[in-house]
């Protein structure tokens, strides 16, 4: 068989339809013997170019064809290894195996984590594995780029770099050693450095013996220098081709030149920056390293059916040119610059571009035998997009997937490790038992009714870490939750026990391996065995039986509040690839997976900055000034391969280009690709003008509903409540809030895990100081240490009590010190938290007095305790807070449990600072008479009763409505806004009727 003298390298266009074009072609040329396929070898980039290329012989052959054999290269981005047929045991011989990606990462992390504490800067566990990711990634760049470590060791740029780069420099070096001694001794290599070897074999056995049937390389684009060798021995075998995927032919040669790479000047050593961001660089790359001119590429003989017209590609062209040649844009007649096909849209916000794209989907669907692909870096917006086709039963395949991390069952996971290892936080845990994956099955209604029940337990501030903070909350003395807990204790003493073995081992005490095999029993009791089903479930059951096997690997000391962060590293990594069988004509792509790929109508989604191209990422091991002195690509080749990947996809007949103008952090910076686009066609370039009216009228009301201030009417039967003191006040301000609380029964609940809010703190001041009264007689020595005994009981978070207990403490001992004055100037505390009733216009008005006491004079002192601020001796005046006249008028008027007489003093006892002084605690009544807003004690009473005699005959024996926010001033609590939909009215104008004419 004779040696080729001319290399046979060809080249698909953009717009010429890559996988359709290939096939037509061998089909021409190799398909007329019924063998002629049969016997090939297709090499292709990665296995979804296989299925791509698969598809297209499908659709073409008219009888059915015997398709050829079809191998990968593989992609160490896509976790993709070499194909069988590349692999072979003759050609892979002599060539020691490849370690396993988990072991080298679990490896590599262990040498950092003890590498660091060698050098006294100890470091957690999950950035010594975050490290180690990128470690691995560096070394496999400068082992596909060829450079060894003798390169890396002989580098002298360390006077020039700053400490904290020399420091990296050194660290990598010592752990790049340790790690080829390592390998040594388990006689194993890296995956790129076997991969190099494979490619360099097949290269020497196809010399020495070239294969008898055709070989084709096609669609591979990568520019290392054992692929460039071996696709260039591909192009020179007898029956040997290589088909490259859009290089830019058209391009002037002078350009060509102009991208890189460059050598360096004789003279000065100076080396010119090569043009890596251009989507052709990596292209002119790789012809180098095969040592082929640009002259000796062939145009392929055919072109796809779904192509775009040549022209497309003329465009591209002219849109990427260097920064230098940009300004020949204005000289560019209109058929160079021709993006005929092309369309953009801009949504506001990414939800809106999600919608859009999916409703562009489902009108393509309609016309028979029309693909669509939408391709998208931007993984959040794919699964947006696949959540809108649902909508119409579309199920479309996400074929770059989605993070384990962000499945339910990667959900659930990380949830059940927060839970465990932080002290059983409320809101962690509870979320964890809410999770749909837990107790899934017929008696999952019963445990969500208990979960539930224990949300309301654990609403407030942190309990104390652990199963035994929560244990506290069943043995409080909280008269209000008593029937709850009691309810609830048995249900809880059995999910204790299934999470204390979890605790044990999460809290240390238990070996590695021993933890991961509770957390997985854990899981498989919590999930009665779901959480193991389905694609995702069974990646993280596989992924936990890896880590159970490498138990030996693991961190050599892990703090429990990492291991939730720790693996959570793990997870975002492990894409879940839904197994095929969505529709047939439309697919979800990743700019990976969408190489080679074709269709009817391609949509390029989330073209902003940031997204595509996607934000560069700095190495943290070697500084730019070392990757350029070792002659590793640079960090911004990554844009240069985004653009493309973006011109490859603009090949297809249609083509839609998105952009929201908002994403979830805030405005969004449309990309640089789609700016030169922009700017290079003008209004030439259109815009897809019925796509965001679509988007906005599939959801849209027909009519807008306008929200009035409510002011609902309750009948008279419905207004027939009990009336206290303290909502009185409420009745009076905000009569809305009122038919909630009381009519409607809707009470506020406290935040989960919320800071020490003023009901909360109010509550334990009112029931320390009530079992100081009855208990302890008042004596000043018991307060602290009951205020402490009480802390301890509600089972409070450790550093709630240290921020909050001085603060706590000095005004108890205020009160203490003020009671004992008092005492000893003949005042005579007689009542604690005593309930008592009057009568006042026709119904009867319950209330509990904190305290009351006898005056030297003999009138009664009504005392209010506050641990904020009191009430405004105005908003007394104006009828808006009641409490201590009415308090005044049970004590007159009705009866305080046998107690009653005249009301001569009010007063609010303030644990709080008062204005510029420094202790906690001061009284203030609003019968001051340095007031001006003040209040006589003598008309107190009359006045409180006078305003609620008002308010009675108007909201509870009358038939006002119960306006929301009917005085916003003295309404500050917002527990209803909600419900009152508040920000929908409070402060707008009516709007005219022709207003929405207008808008």
């Amino acid at each position: 068989m004779s040696k080729r003298l001319q290399p046979a390298i060809y080249n698909i266009a953009a717009h010429g339809g890559f996988a359709d074009a290939l096939a037509q072609g061998l089909i021409d040329r190799f398909a007329k013997d019924p063998l002629g396929l049969a016997s090939g070898l297709v090499i292709l980039p990665n296995n979804r170019a296989r299925r791509a290329v698969h598809d297209a012989f499908v659709r073409l052959s008219e009888d059915g064809l015997l398709l050829p054999q079809m191998a990968v290269i593989g992609d160490l981005e896509l976790d993709e290894s070499i194909g069988v047929a590349l692999d072979s045991g003759e050609l892979s011989l002599d060539i020691p195996p490849a370690i396993d990606p988990l072991d080298r990462l679990l490896m590599l992390a262990r040498m950092i984590e003890t590498e660091s504490a060698a050098r006294r800067q100890p470091m957690l566990s999950k950035e010594a594995l975050r490290l180690a990711r990128a470690f691995a990634l560096t070394l496999d760049q400068l082992t596909i780029e060829e450079i060894g470590l003798k390169d890396l060791f002989e580098i002298d740029v360390e006077p020039e770099l700053s400490g904290h780069w020399q420091n990296s420099l050194s660290f990598f070096r010592v752990i790049a050693e340790k790690w080829q001694t390592r390998l040594s001794e388990l006689g194993a290599v890296d995956e790129a450095a076997r991969r190099n070897a494979l490619f360099d074999q097949s290269v020497k056995v196809w010399k020495s013996e070239p294969p008898p049937h055709f070989v084709v390389a096609a669609g591979i684009t990568t520019s290392a220098p054992a692929i460039a060798r071996f696709l260039r021995a591909i192009a020179f075998l007898p029956t040997g081709m290589v088909v490259l995927p859009d290089l830019d032919l058209v391009m002037a040669d002078e350009e060509w030149e102009m991208l890189g790479p460059f050598k360096p000047d004789a003279e000065t050593g100076h080396v010119k920056r090569a043009q890596e961001t251009h989507p052709q660089y990596h292209m002119k790359l790789l012809l180098e390293r095969m040592s082929i001119a640009r002259g000796e590429i062939m145009r392929w003989p055919r072109t796809g059916i779904s192509g775009a017209a040549a022209k497309r590609s003329r465009a591209l062209s002219n849109a990427f040119a260097i920064p230098k040649l940009t300004s020949r844009w204005q000289s560019l007649g209109a058929d160079q610059r021709s993006l005929a096909g092309v369309q953009t849209v801009e949504a506001r916000n990414s939800a809106e571009e999600a919608q859009i794209v999916a409703l562009l989907a489902r009108e393509a669907l309609e016309m028979p035998e029309r693909r669509v692909a939408i391709i998208t870096p931007d993984r959040a917006l794919a699964g947006r997009i696949s959540a809108h086709l649902q909508r119409w039963m579309i199920n479309a395949d996400d074929t770059a997937g989605q993070p384990l991390s962000k499945k339910p069952e990667g959900i659930f996971f990380l949830a059940l490790l927060s839970a465990t290892t932080d002290g059983f936080p409320p809101a962690e845990f509870l979320s964890l038992l809410k999770h749909p994956l837990v107790r899934a099955g017929d008696d999952r209604l019963e445990w969500l009714n208990n979960v539930r029940k224990l949300d309301l337990l654990m609403r407030g501030p942190r309990p104390a870490p652990g199963l035994a903070g929560i244990d506290g909350l069943f043995h409080s003395n909280d008269r209000r939750t008593q029937a709850l807990r009691n309810q609830l204790l048995p249900w809880w003493e059995g999910v204790r026990e299934v999470f204390t073995p979890a605790a044990i081992a999460l809290g240390g005490t238990m070996s590695w391996a021993a933890m991961l095999d509770e957390i997985r029993q854990l899981a498989e009791r919590l999930t009665n065995g779901q959480v193991w089903a389905g694609p995702a479930g069974r990646q993280l059951a596989d992924f936990l039986s890896d880590m159970e096997e490498r138990a030996g690997l693991g961190p050599v000391k892990i703090q429990p509040q990492e291991i939730a962060g720790y693996f959570e590293t793990y997870l975002s990594d492990i894409p879940v690839r839904p197994p095929y069988g969505g529709h047939p004509r439309i697919a979800l792509y990743g700019l990976l997976e969408a190489r080679l790929q074709q269709a009817d109508l391609v949509i390029c989604c989330g073209l902003n900055e940031g997204s595509w191209p996607q934000a560069i990422t700095p190495d943290p091991w070697l500084a730019p000034m070392v990757r350029k002195s070792l002659g590793l690509p640079a960090q911004e080749r990554q844009i240069g391969l985004s653009a493309h990947d973006l011109v490859g996809a603009m090949g297809g007949q249609n083509v839609v280009l998105t952009r929201a103008q908002r994403d979830g952090s805030g405005p969004a910076i449309a990309s640089r690709f789609l700016l030169r686009l922009k700017a290079m066609c003008g209004e030439s370039l259109k815009e897809h003008t019925t796509a965001q009216d679509w988007a906005s009228r599939i959801d849209k009301p027909e009519a807008s509903l306008r929200i009035g201030q409510p002011a609902p009417a309750p009948t008279v039967d419905q207004r027939k409540v009990k009336l206290s003191v303290t909502n009185v006040d409420r009745l009076i301000a905000d009569p809305f809030a009122f038919y909630a609380a009381k009519i409607m029964g809707l009470g506020s609940l406290d935040m989960i895990d919320a800071e020490p809010s003023a009901a909360w703190r109010g509550t334990i001041i009112h029931d320390i100081l009530d079992r100081w009264a009855k208990e302890d007689e008042y004596d000043p020595d018991a307060l602290k240490k009951r205020a402490l005994a009480f802390l301890n009981e509600r089972s409070s978070h450790p550093l709630m009590r240290t921020l909050w207990a001085p603060r706590l403490m000095e005004g108890l001992l205020w009160v203490s010190d003020t009671v004992a004055q008092q005492r000893t100037d003949g005042r005579t505390p007689l009542k604690s938290e005593q309930i008592g009733s009057v009568t006042v216009a026709g119904i009867d008005l319950f209330g509990i007095a904190d305290r009351i006491d006898r005056m030297p004079d003999g009138g009664l002192a009504i005392v209010d305790y506050k641990t904020g601020g009191p009430p405004s001796n105005k908003s007394v005046k104006e009828g808006f807070s009641l409490q201590l006249g009415l308090l005044g008028a049970i004590a007159e008027k009705g009866d305080f449990g046998g107690l009653s007489g005249k009301a001569t003093g009010f007063e609010y006892w303030s644990l709080a600072k008062q204005g510029g002084k420094d202790r906690f605690g001061y009284i203030a009544t609003p019968t001051n008479p340095r007031s001006p807003d003040r209040v006589d004690a003598n008309e107190m009473v009359d006045h409180a009763v006078t305003e609620v005699t008002k308010a009675v005959n108007s909201y509870i024996l009358g038939k006002e409505p119960m306006t929301a926010k009917l005085h916003p001033e003295y309404a500050p609590y917002a527990d209803y806004d909600q419900l009152m939909r508040l920000e929908e009215w409070y402060g707008r104008a009516d709007i005219p009727d022709d207003a929405s004419e207008h808008e």
